[in-house]
């Protein structure tokens, strides 16, 4: 701004000294005086140009400089809502895995509560069985009534200690044909171990049978799904494995029985969407276990999100 001042002033100088070596001697005194009057209101228009642009300048810098400021807080606001919505997402994110994870944790508490009820129902019914078969006469034995109880010689036992011919109601009740529980599943497990599958098999399937309510079924259903697994026969396997999570939740092979049910529906075709559906249950519902890293390892390995994500 000083240098364009200056400009005028030298030019309104130059003006000047111009106009007075051009003036004659004798008006020169009367024009120098007009001229200076002029020259002095050019200068002031000038002064005054200048003085307006000055100030206008000074109004547009203060608006760009509010403008700048006005665009940081509204950056600076964008940036705070966008902090707080991720936050509340994360927030949101979070609450949805525990509130997902306690729905399982209430699923896996009623399986395990209906496993327990069907064996209490199942004790009973075998209860019942047991005081039918006592309450029941013998086969052939004609049906009893008073008169022939009461015509019925009374049969006394020798003095000489013979034995005497058994009455019906003390004849014995055949004897149990079921094999041993803990050698049977323990010869099955060495032959599992040894690859005699078909061996193996048949002494896990006697477990199954005979004893069905105890805990080392729900192991030998697991080893049977193993089995089939091996031999590639998925769906059995899928079969077997499902036995233990259904019939045994709180099995120790209730984690790697949904671990090999969801490798098996990995391995079908047209259902790697339930073997991904499989494995995520896995890792919800037992995070921290070895089977719910493999897990993880399976789905990383397929390009496929661990948790799903949820419809907003």
């Amino acid at each position: 701004m000083k240098t364009h001042r200056l400009s005028f002033r030298l030019t309104a100088a130059a003006i000047l000294a111009a106009a007075f070596c051009s003036l004659p001697a004798h008006a020169a005194s009367k024009e120098i005086i007009e001229l200076q009057t002029q020259v002095q209101q050019l200068l002031d228009m000038v002064q005054r140009l200048q003085s307006t642009l000055d100030t206008r300048l000074g109004v547009v810098q203060h608006l760009a400089e509010q403008t700048a400021d006005d665009a940081n807080r509204v950056a600076t606001t964008v940036n705070s809502l966008q902090q707080k919505i991720n936050a509340q997402n994360d927030t949101g994110n979070g609450k949805l895995d525990t509130v997902s994870g306690q729905v399982q944790s209430l699923n896996d508490s009623v399986d395990e509560l209906k496993s327990r009820i069907a064996k209490l129902d199942k004790s009973v019914q075998d209860i019942q069985a047991q005081l039918q078969n006592l309450q029941a006469p013998p086969a052939g034995a004609p049906p009893s009534s008073p008169s022939a109880a009461s015509a019925a010689p009374n049969v006394s036992a020798p003095s000489d200690g013979s034995p005497t011919a058994a009455s019906p109601a003390s004849v014995a009740p055949a004897a149990n044909t079921a094999p041993p529980l803990e050698e049977t599943f323990q010869a099955g497990l060495r032959d599992y171990n040894s690859a005699r599958y078909d061996v193996a098999a048949s002494e896990f399937q006697d477990v199954a049978h005979y004893y069905p309510l105890e805990d080392l079924a729900g192991q030998a259903q697991f080893y049977l799904g193993e089995i089939a697994y091996h031999q590639l026969k998925f769906s059995e396997a899928v079969k077997y494995f499902n036995a233990v999570l259904e019939g045994f939740p709180g099995s120790p092979k209730a984690p790697a029985a949904q671990l090999r049910k969801g490798s098996a529906f990995l391995q079908m075709k047209d259902k790697k969407d339930a073997g991904i559906r499989e494995l995520r249950q896995l890792i919800q519902r037992h995070p921290q276990t070895p089977e719910a890293a493999q897990a993880r390892s399976k789905l990383n390995a397929l390009g496929v999100k661990i948790t799903p994500t949820s419809a907003r």
